[in-house]
């Protein structure tokens, strides 16, 4: 991979981000194969948050140039492609038919919704038919102490509307609810079983910064999941289902 490249193609899938969706919804027969494999090959370089959120200070002139234009927040961020092998599996390419139809299969039966988060959280979609499992993961809110912008769509404040509607329905006996956040972000009812998990150091961490918040290793520390007094266990091992045997309750 080429850093140069991923800078080019981040640029300019940022200049078409607001029209794809009206592409999408306005036409049947469209698509477009370069967007979406220039998408999932940029996402594969990219470390952290903040890929074509718009906040970032680098912009394309009219010479068709990449120029920075200080803290303008109209363009993209420039920062070093990663660099790692984790995340390409233990075979890469001649593993990518057999995960691909397995992933197919996975998806034979999933609908997809855009929009509002609430509209897919009513009951006519949930516990009317049956036990239903919600599984919420909403960007992480001004009381996480964290770096604001970090997201395509980000906001601060979604996640206390995400944690009310939790609690408001976690006592439902049809209801399995589990809600992702840091430490210390949410107040949760005592019944609420609590799963705490470690989402890595990333890039830059010291082992000895393991023990401050404010560093990225300390973070990943930081990582909860809350569930509802109704959820079950085991939990599942993988995407692709079968379940695994653990000492904690932290099945869906």
């Amino acid at each position: 991979m080429f850093e140069n490249d991923l800078h080019a193609r981040h640029s300019w899938l940022l200049t078409r981000r607001d029209t794809l969706r009206a592409s999408l919804e306005g036409n049947p027969d469209w698509c477009d194969p370069q967007v979406a494999g220039w998408w999932a090959w940029c996402i594969a370089c990219w470390i952290g948050g903040g890929f074509c959120s718009g906040n970032g200070p680098w912009v394309v002139n009219e010479a068709r140039q990449l120029v920075h234009l200080g803290d303008a927040g109209q363009g993209v961020k420039r920062q070093l492609v990663h660099l790692g092998n984790a995340g390409r599996g233990a075979e890469p390419q001649a593993g990518l038919v057999r995960w691909f139809s397995a992933l197919a299969e996975r998806l034979a039966g999933v609908r997809v919704c855009s929009g509002d988060w609430t509209r897919v959280c009513g009951p006519s979609v949930t516990f009317v038919h049956g036990p239903t499992a919600v599984f919420l993961d909403p960007p992480y809110a001004d009381t996480a102490n964290r770096e604001p912008g970090i997201y395509r769509e980000d906001s601060e404040s979604v996640a206390h509307a995400v944690r009310a509607w939790a609690i408001e329905n976690g006592a439902n006996p049809l209801m399995r609810i589990a809600l992702c956040g840091y430490e210390g972000e949410h107040e949760m009812p005592d019944n609420w079983a609590v799963h705490a998990w470690n989402a890595g150091a990333g890039y830059g961490a010291q082992k000895k910064q393991a023990d401050d918040d404010e560093t990225p290793l300390g973070q990943g520390r930081r990582e909860r999941i809350w569930y509802s007094p109704h959820c079950l266990g085991p939990a599942q091992a993988s995407l692709f289902g079968g379940a695994v045997l653990g000492e904690t309750n932290d099945g869906v």
